[in-house]
């Protein structure tokens, strides 16, 4: 069979991997910490490339995860809380874990061990499932619910990213949901050349978090070297049928990375990092502070899920 799911352990880390032998791709998921994609290796130039820049073993992983959430899993919120505060009918809630800057960041579940539920493989796909139950752990978010993430490694080096919420709870829950994954494609990002569907900026104040204003920028629209751009920025996606929201491409090598998104994921962050070497591309359920500003929230009934989904396609383009 062409597809197969496995299990491995590089310096010191438990990975689940997904196969398929057909195009040699490769995806490394750490159920662990979070359920972040550790690996997506693609053939080129007769070595295997890992487009996500992840941590290499498990001492740096401890050391820096709650610094920069690389892969994170983003829920029940998504980027920056204002103070980590937020209320609901007049009924205060405060995270008890706070960032460097004093606000809440990235939601609770990114260290959070999940769980193996399922595994499938046929001659066309591989997926895993896991699962964590999140037991109003953190006296900011006192509900109850589940979080399912489902990798689906398809055909043409074509991974599925499925996101199920499912409120246990007995009242609505405040929800958004996202991921962090960074990615390089080879050399420095100022190389790179990138479009997205968008021409709409969220207007940030001078802590990250919106105005509530929405500004015309264009500035993606069309293909372009992202040059020496610093970018910490949320933008609208665009419908964009059968189309990628993000195209990005590496010219040095002609390594390229599409990325799909349903309808549940409007938002896009992007961050880049000062050493340059990869570019943050975050989709989004929501805007940061949206249990303040209402920006994308998402109020889930009780005994309701929703399902919120992300595609990544990655190759070699062939020359002209």
């Amino acid at each position: 069979m062409s597809f197969n799911v496995s299990r491995t352990n590089q310096n010191g880390l438990s990975l689940v991997k997904l196969q398929d032998n057909a195009t040699n791709t490769i995806i490394t998921i750490l159920p662990e910490y979070g359920a972040l994609l550790h690996g997506f290796e693609i053939p080129v130039n007769g070595e295997h490339l890992n487009i996500i820049d992840n941590y290499s073993n498990k001492e740096q992983l401890e050391k820096e995860l709650a610094l920069s959430y690389k892969s994170s899993k983003l829920s029940p919120f998504v980027c920056r809380l204002r103070n980590g505060k937020y209320k609901i009918d007049d009924e205060a809630f405060e995270f008890s874990k706070k960032y460097n800057d004093g606000n809440a960041i990235h939601g609770l579940l990114y260290n959070k061990p999940f769980r193996i539920v399922d595994e499938f493989t046929d001659e066309r796909q591989a997926s895993i499932t896991l699962r964590y139950h999140f037991k109003r752990e953190d006296p900011g978010y006192p509900y109850d619910y589940v979080c399912e993430v489902r990798y689906t490694l398809m055909q043409q080096s074509l991974l599925q990213v499925e996101t199920i919420v499912l409120n246990l709870d007995k009242e609505e829950i405040p929800l958004a949901d996202g991921w962090h994954p960074y990615f390089q494609l080879g050399g420095i990002i100022d190389d790179y050349e990138i479009q997205i569907a968008t021409n709409t900026l969220v207007e940030f104040d001078k802590n990250l978090i919106p105005t509530g204003e929405l500004v015309p920028d264009d500035s993606f629209s069309r293909p372009g070297r992202i040059g020496n751009r610093e970018l910490d920025n949320c933008y609208v996606i665009q419908p964009v049928e059968q189309n990628p929201a993000v195209l990005m491409l590496n010219p040095a090598n002609g390594v390229y990375l599409s990325i799909y998104n349903s309808p549940r994921y409007p938002y896009l962050q992007l961050y880049t990092p000062l050493h340059r070497k990869s570019i943050a591309i975050e989709n989004l359920s929501a805007a940061p502070d949206c249990f303040n500003n209402g920006i994308g929230l998402v109020m889930l009934a009780p005994n309701a899920s929703q399902t919120f989904t992300v595609w990544y396609q990655a190759g070699v383009a062939e020359n002209d």
